[in-house]
């Protein structure tokens, strides 16, 4: 696949994918910490309506962000062009701060074949002014895979979209490598990819920047297929799922949770600890931010991968206004009418003077 020439003006775009719970949006985080970096437009694509990613990244001040639901890669493109003008609008006309790149973080079921080809010369045409925009103005440079060595394993053997993201990035970067092996899993990348460049986010002299250099994205040289898959999804892209539901993609269904009252630290390790030790459940990832109860002004942090539950971590205050409880369940088989009750069940019997605070701290009158 031919490639044109990288033009002076064209911002360089960066997908950074990997498959649920690897650790891209603490990379993002990394990278986002070097002032170099700040000047980095962001677009956090997010499985399931209720978004939780976006409040995990820890924004510049001055750094524009667009959040979109529901998988990136089947629609055929067309989200990630709309984030795209609506970054490129609004730099135009001043509501957006200037930038110089941009970092497109997928859902971690993303295949990133669609997405590529939304971005590249000769992948899916433009059929629209905003199309053509895009294509003048920002050009892909580089795919960049976060890859868990605990998990990678039953990932690449189940869910052939982590399989691509490995196939189709330019580097790849290990995660939980401070507390497990990496053993031969570069050798074992490389096999799909040859072309991977393998980093180690746990080595002291890894640098997050090196990920960054503008360039131009070529399919060339990372192995039999991936060439053949683009060319195939310029034409055709089906995950076998209803595209309406933004909860679902293929046979993987979020389910997203909310409270409004804060609940009990020990009924929520509870409920957590029921999900992730419920065997052939088909668990994939649970995240969000929650309100307890001894401090509702400062969100706990909640992250399991699969039936790895991580401990419960608090940040400073609530992303915004945006003052609520909110987790995402993702699996393959889940009982969704049961985790839903056992959710509801956290909040029935709550402290009414600490649950009318609460509300008047989301609403803005100042009583935290």
């Amino acid at each position: 696949m031919k490639h044109a020439k990288k033009t002076a003006e064209q911002i360089p775009v960066f997908l950074l994918t990997g498959f649920l719970g690897a650790g891209k949006t603490t990379l993002l985080n990394r990278i986002l910490e070097a002032p170099v970096f700040h000047d980095t437009a962001l677009i956090i694509n997010e499985f399931g309506l209720v978004p939780v990613d976006h409040d995990l990244v820890r924004e510049g001040r001055e750094q524009p962000v667009v959040t979109t639901t529901g998988c990136i890669c089947c629609t055929a493109g067309s989200d990630l062009r709309s984030s795209l003008d609506e970054l490129l609008v609004g730099r135009r006309d001043g509501s957006l701060p200037s930038f110089s790149r941009v970092i497109v973080e997928t859902t971690g079921l993303a295949d990133p074949a669609p997405i590529i080809n939304s971005l590249i010369p000769g992948g899916i045409a433009a059929v629209s002014l905003r199309d053509h925009a895009v294509a003048r103005v920002f050009r892909l440079s580089a795919v960049i895979t976060v890859v868990d060595v605990e998990s990678v394993g039953a990932a690449l053997g189940n869910h052939p979209e982590c399989r691509r993201q490995v196939a189709f990035a330019d580097h790849a970067v290990l995660t939980r490598t401070d507390i497990a092996s990496a053993g031969d899993w570069p050798e074992r990348l490389r096999e799909i990819n040859p072309a991977l460049q393998v980093h180690d986010a746990a080595e002291a002299g890894f640098d997050p920047a090196s990920l960054l250099a503008p360039g131009s994205y070529s399919a060339f040289g990372k192995g039999e297929g991936v060439e053949a898959w683009l060319t195939t999804e310029t034409h055709h892209h089906d995950h076998a799922g209803d595209f309406q539901d933004l909860n679902r993609h293929g046979n993987v269904v979020a389910i997203p949770l909310t409270h409004d009252q804060p609940l009990d630290i020990g009924a929520l390790r509870r409920f957590l600890m029921k999900l992730t030790s419920t065997p052939g459940n088909g668990l994939l990832r649970i995240k969000g931010l929650v309100a307890l109860q001894e401090n509702p002004a400062s969100p706990a942090v909640v992250h399991a991968v699969q039936h790895r539950l991580y401990p419960i971590t608090r940040i400073d205050s609530w992303p915004k206004t945006e003052a609520y409880s909110r987790l995402i369940v993702i699996g393959t088989n889940l009982n969704e009418e049961a985790i839903r009750q056992d959710f509801d069940a956290l909040s029935r019997r709550p402290q009414p003077l600490l649950v009318s605070a609460f509300q008047a701290f989301r609403h803005g009158t100042g009583l935290f």
